[in-house]
């Protein structure tokens, strides 16, 4: 990195930004009280809440929003007439699933290898401190160009819509010139990227019955329908042969335009195992970024510790359906239920539950604002352009802004590249990429006032 008082100033921080983020990633700060204490959460938003006020930010809250998780906003005004950029991050986070499986303790951030390990440390505890070092930088030198507001949203992760629901109530609370998401990543560690495209997802919950109850299976097999082979006779559906996922009536066969994703490098970074072949048709680009994908992400039945020779007599499971922009998620849920009923053999009793949604999001990167982060980009990688590309996960919110204010500029950044290994176990983020998307942050905002005042 080129030597400029910003970066000098970031590096000089980056000790402090680490036991900061010690700190917040210590919070077990699940959103779902069926994992971790609801304490958890409201310890790491009043730590948030904390670290905005030492900022000397106003109007600092803890928002209560409808799915009862808590949102923490502040105000750091600019000068007179100067524009408002919105800076997003999320304090929730997914849960360290087997623990066997982490290398060091989830919740205690690890300096391992050149890196940071810890739930949350890029997705997107991170992505807070991030907005913290790069605001500090600028006090440091000048002072902050902007009037600058947060938003740290405590159930992002659940997506039930907690903070959509809030903001639309408030329409004034978000409302910015700019707002800088800091819940997406570079392509790779030391390529600058901004996101373009997010896909929208619907989470769903299956439930499979067809006895009263547990059978023998010795005494009754063979004619007594078994739930749990209902829900994978239901689950095999959402299938083709090559992977690809199928919903009854849903489009599969978008085409992405644009950065593509070399398979063998997503091989890589995905950690597939030697001689899997990958899932679906296309590019892999296609597959991520522009088509949907269906996850079962969980399954309730019998144990196999402990599991005695009988039928089940109900099974359950969660889905998760990503929806690639054009494609509106409420519609693609009638369609995926009117697929799991379609599929429900043996006139199972088949019911249904919605617990998440969100709407899928694409960008205007002709914005201004783009062109005030790819100048910044080029001072924080230099000899670098910036790349756009697409994401496949979700940020419900972004498309609630989008549609509170149309004319915002909205641009996603941050720390969730693929070497972080976002939702599984080991975690992690770079130390580097941390440093060097302050800067750029911090030379966005310089650049953004600049844009403005012309």
């Amino acid at each position: 990195m080129s030597s400029n008082p910003i970066a000098e100033t970031v590096r000089s921080l980056m000790p402090t930004a680490k036991a900061e983020l010690a700190a917040l990633v210590a919070f077990e700060s699940v959103a779902d009280e069926a994992v971790a204490p609801r304490s958890e959460c409201e310890a790491a938003a009043n730590w948030v809440a904390d670290a905005l006020r030492a900022e000397d930010f106003q109007d600092v809250a803890l928002l209560d929003t409808p799915d009862g998780s808590q949102s923490v906003y502040g105000v750091l005004p600019g000068p007179a007439g100067a524009p408002t950029v919105l800076l997003y991050a999320h304090y929730d986070v997914q849960p360290k699933l087997d623990e066997s499986a982490w290398l060091t303790p989830p919740f205690e951030l690890t300096e391992r290898d050149g890196r940071w390990y810890g739930r949350g440390a890029a997705d997107c505890k991170g992505g807070f401190v991030m907005h913290l070092l790069a605001l500090r930088a600028l006090k440091a030198n000048g002072g902050v160009p902007v009037t600058v507001k947060v938003i740290v949203e405590g159930s992002e992760e659940q997506g039930t819509g907690g903070l959509e629901r809030y903001a639309e109530q408030h329409p004034e609370l978000l409302a910015a010139d700019a707002i800088v998401i800091g819940d997406a990543g570079n392509f790779r560690v030391g390529l600058p990227t901004v996101t373009a495209t997010l896909r929208g997802m619907t989470m769903i919950r299956v439930q499979i019955d067809t006895l009263e109850g547990n059978l023998h299976s010795g005494q009754f097999g063979g004619a007594a329908p078994d739930a749990l082979a209902a829900l994978i006779r239901v689950l095999d559906s959402l299938r083709a042969e090559d992977g690809s996922t199928v919903v009854d009536g849903l489009p599969g066969d978008q085409v992405w335009e644009g950065l593509q994703y070399p398979e063998e490098d997503f091989r890589q970074d995905a950690k597939v195992l030697s001689d899997v072949s990958l899932s679906g048709s296309g590019t892999v680009a296609d597959r991520i970024w522009a088509r949907p994908a269906v996850t079962v992400v969980g399954i309730d039945c019998h144990p196999v510790a402990g599991a005695t020779p009988s039928i089940p007599k109900s099974a359950r499971a969660q889905l998760s359906l990503r929806v690639p922009p054009g494609q509106d998620a409420a519609e693609a849920t009638k369609l995926l239920y009117a697929h799991i009923e379609k599929h429900t053999p043996w006139n199972a009793r088949v019911s249904l539950e919605q617990v998440g949604q969100g709407q899928a999001f694409q960008a205007d990167t002709s914005s201004p604002a783009y062109a005030s982060m790819a100048d910044a980009m080029r001072i924080a990688y230099p000899g670098e352009e910036m790349q756009t590309a697409g994401m496949g996960g979700s940020i419900p919110l972004c498309n609630t802004l989008a549609s509170l204010y149309p004319e915002s500029e909205i641009l996603l950044i941050g720390l969730s590249e693929p070497e972080a290994q976002i939702h599984a176990p080991n975690e992690s983020v770079s130390p580097e990429e941390l440093e060097r998307l302050s800067v750029a942050e911090a030379h966005f905002l310089l650049n953004y006032a600049r844009s403005k005042q012309g």
